[in-house]
């Protein structure tokens, strides 16, 4: 009976979780009440505080269950059949993420913290954006350092630099696609644009 009653709380959070993203991505987060969430989700507030203390807590839950396409990006350059290639391997772990962003529920998720997510409580969107690029950005630099260690990046071209050409070609990319996702395929667009220019940057 224990057993059942924790799949049944989780199987609520998840709803709650659900609805959250749903009414966040169409109203904006600022815009929108725990009451609204939960009678979205069809449930009470009680229900909803049970599980969430407030709407910051609910909010950082929606990110931390999608998995970020850093996270994605990490467990790629870190496969065994990748070390000795690093820019290689930078280009399958940016596919990967491509690949993950182009899911709904990543899309609209990305798409509530970059757009639709103004300054509330102890939520900054800004600062969590840049913490990501941050980490983003010294994941990509150590891989071009092994690059340039292994002598696969080209010699007028520092790692440091590199770095921040493929994080702005990113991040560009990024905003671009998520202003209307339905216009091409992020996954096409990024393995055009990130290929063609891991390639320029190969000794």
């Amino acid at each position: 009976m224990a057993r059942r009653t924790k799949a049944e709380a989780e199987a609520t959070r998840e709803a709650l979780l659900d609805a959250a993203e749903e009414v966040f991505f169409d109203n904006g987060v600022a815009r929108t009440s725990l009451e609204q969430i939960a009678r979205h989700a069809g449930m009470t507030r009680g229900a909803l505080y049970w599980h969430f203390k407030n709407k910051a807590d609910l909010f950082m839950a929606l990110i931390e269950r999608v998995r970020m396409p850093f996270e994605e990006l990490v467990d790629t350059l870190h496969h065994p059949h990748l070390l000795d290639d690093p820019l290689e391997a930078l280009r399958v772990a940016f596919d990967n993420g491509f690949i993950r962003l182009e899911q709904p529920s990543s899309h609209r998720v990305h798409a509530i913290l970059l757009h639709r997510c103004e300054f509330f409580s102890d939520i900054n969107p800004l600062e969590m954006q840049d913490r990501l690029a941050e980490e983003c950005h010294v994941e990509i630099c150590q891989q071009l350092r092994r690059a340039h260690e292994l002598g696969q990046l080209r010699d007028d071209l520092s790692p440091e630099t590199a770095a921040r050409m493929l994080q702005a070609t990113l991040g560009g990319l990024f905003h671009d696609w998520l202003r209307g996702p339905e216009r091409y395929s992020i996954r096409e667009r990024g393995e055009e644009l990130l290929g063609s220019l891991l390639h320029m940057m190969r000794r």
